[in-house]
């Protein structure tokens, strides 16, 4: 059973979904795989508190540079255009 019935923002339909989530501490970035609630009509995402805290503890490390334990997924760039 989800939490919310119904989405607090517009009213649409929550789902659980896999979903992806950008982080960003400092100049560094990391991409976390979650479970979350999605509205089907307006794409609102709702994390659990757990969840939530693990993202605070990402973007801590992340700030810090403390990346070792996490996976290289290339190169990033920024274009000023």
């Amino acid at each position: 059973m989800l939490p919310f019935s119904k989405c607090p923002v517009c009213g649409g339909e929550m789902v659980e979904k896999e979903v992806e989530k950008l982080l960003r501490g400092g100049a560094n970035t990391a991409v976390v795989t979650v479970r979350a609630e999605v509205c089907l009509h307006c794409g609102e995402r709702l994390y659990s508190k757990e969840t939530i805290s693990q993202f605070e503890q990402i973007r801590a490390k992340l700030e810090r540079q403390e990346v070792k334990d996490f996976q290289p997924m290339g190169r990033s760039f920024q274009v000023v255009v």
